[in-house]
């Protein structure tokens, strides 16, 4: 089990979306409603609620890099103001 920052995979992407079981399970309407995971692979299910339980995005990171040197901008300049 991974923990820590997700880091996006391109070919998996591709591969999850162009697989033969996806294909076959969407043409015939095997599918299964939205949230019944835990119905048709259990295992799975666990790994991905315990995954994303101990995993961050990478763009909330991000973000928060780019906040904090604006907020501390933008209060220095409050201060210059004032003063």
């Amino acid at each position: 089990m991974k923990f820590g920052f997700r880091i996006p995979s391109i070919t998996k992407r591709i591969a999850a979306r162009t697989s033969v079981t996806r294909i076959v399970q969407n043409k015939l309407g095997l599918k299964a409603p939205r949230g019944f995971g835990w119905v048709t692979n259990p295992n799975k299910f666990v790994y991905n609620k315990i995954y994303n339980k101990t995993s961050k995005g990478c763009m909330i990171t991000l973000l928060f890099y780019i906040a904090i040197p604006i907020a501390l901008v933008l209060l220095i300049l409050k201060i210059n103001l004032i003063t």
